[in-house]
């Protein structure tokens, strides 16, 4: 009989090389938001994924960036965790990536004793395959412990082989989560990562770096569920851009959200959208802790 395996996988790397939509493609479900738009993911976020003989709890972690204000470092201390606190780290690189945008990112991987698993995504966009081979030696160079593996995410191309790579690294143990448990995360969460998701498809240039969602109440035992979210923008005229004229652009949003956190939940939603200018959130300690960014 083969001994239980559980784990820690925490996914981390430059922004926009795909670790979202590799957390989504290895766990099977639409827990981090997907976007051609850098940033997007701004909380740790946690899949549970279960076999006979094996618990994977996938982390996927803000991109890789050096601070501009305190937001970013709140974001940047996820990473710096996800770092210490892996049974194995999956750190994710396009197939032209030679940098990572914070040193001290890059000297937390060449220093931890952690298993590194690096994952060369996008490979369905390379010219050539010595292209792919320089990445490869580069990345061989400065990570020398890493085993190294080209993959598609978003074409699902190799990802059995991450899957066995894991494996071969996790420890013995008891599942860390029940087993028919997909995340850490609440309903509450996703309705608000859902709601900032259709902000970046909807609006372009700052805007939505600029926003937070938060969701005020969520009422989960009506007919249909009930939910009241807050965008938090930093100036009036954000607030201007986001409503649009007649209400039309915000609309849209809610829209949207609401069609998929109906798929998301399985249940009809009525979702009330709101919108508040929160003064420069994105540097207020106050604020940031209030929208977990900042811990203590």
């Amino acid at each position: 009989m083969k001994k239980h395996k559980s784990g820690f996988i925490n996914i981390i790397g430059n922004p926009n090389v795909g670790k979202s939509t590799l957390m989504n493609a290895l766990v099977g479900e639409n827990l981090s938001i997907i976007s051609p738009k850098a940033q997007t993911t701004r909380h740790r976020i946690m899949g549970i994924v279960n076999g006979e003989d094996f618990q994977l709890v996938y982390s996927d972690t803000p991109g890789i960036v050096n601070p501009a204000y305190k937001l970013h470092e709140g974001m940047m201390e996820f990473v710096k965790t996800a770092i210490d606190d892996a049974d194995c780290i999956l750190f994710v690189v396009e197939s032209t990536d030679k940098k990572v945008k914070n040193e001290d990112i890059l000297k937390g991987l060449q220093q931890t004793n952690v298993p590194i698993i690096l994952v060369i995504n996008k490979i369905d966009n390379i010219s050539s395959q010595e292209e792919l081979n320089q990445t490869f030696e580069h990345w061989n160079t400065a990570l020398p412990k890493a085993t190294i593996l080209p993959v598609s995410a978003l074409h699902k191309s190799n990802l059995d082989q991450v899957l066995k790579a894991i494996l071969n690294v996790i420890p013995e143990g008891e599942p860390f989560f029940p087993k028919d448990e997909l995340t850490d995360k609440t309903m509450r969460f996703f309705a608000g990562e859902i709601v900032r998701e259709k902000i970046f498809a909807h609006y372009t240039q700052e805007i939505p770096y600029s926003c937070e969602v938060e969701i005020e109440f969520f009422k989960e035992h009506t007919t249909p569920v009930h939910i009241g979210a807050v965008i938090h923008v930093e100036r009036e005229t954000q607030k201007g851009i986001i409503i649009g004229k007649g209400g039309k652009k915000l609309k849209w949003v809610g829209q949207d959200a609401r069609k998929d956190i109906e798929a998301f939940i399985g249940k009809k939603v009525f979702l009330e959208i709101f919108v508040k200018v929160s003064k420069d959130w994105k540097s207020q300690p106050k604020t940031l802790r209030k929208f977990g960014y900042i811990q203590s």
